[in-house]
């Protein structure tokens, strides 16, 4: 009887485990871009360090070091910076990158969109 070894049968049913990515996301408490960007991180159920520009203005400065700008959100991702993105451009960047598989799964917010009137109002009011 012939025994065949480990390297000479393939396995048809392995899938190659994609690396998680290290993920550093500059957000806003209350914005539609920035919640497209928790969105779509959720949607690929992707960990990430949330740093919130509004609550630690740290935060903003070093966004602004490591981003060359002003604007958010801007997400790095395995020390790849992309600045003033939303969701969309996010999911777009992971897909095109190989770092998740595209999927449809819908998400509870829009990924590409300011914030509602009334969101933005109420934040307005807040700040004040």
């Amino acid at each position: 009887m012939r025994t065949a070894s480990a390297l000479q049968v393939p396995n048809l049913w392995y899938i190659p485990r994609m690396q998680t990515p290290e993920i550093t996301a500059y957000l806003k408490t209350y914005c539609g871009w920035s919640a497209g960007v928790r969105a779509v991180l959720a949607k690929y159920n992707l960990p990430y360090t949330e740093k919130d520009i509004i609550q630690n203005p740290a935060f903003r400065w070093e966004m602004e070091t490591k981003s060359g700008q002003p604007l958010s959100p801007c997400v790095e991702i395995n020390g790849h910076m992309l600045a003033d993105i939303s969701g969309e451009e996010v999911e777009r960047y992971l897909i095109d990158n190989k770092l998740v598989q595209p999927s449809d799964a819908a998400t509870d917010v829009p990924t590409n969109a300011a914030c509602a009137n009334e969101q933005h109002e109420g934040v307005v009011k807040l700040n004040l």
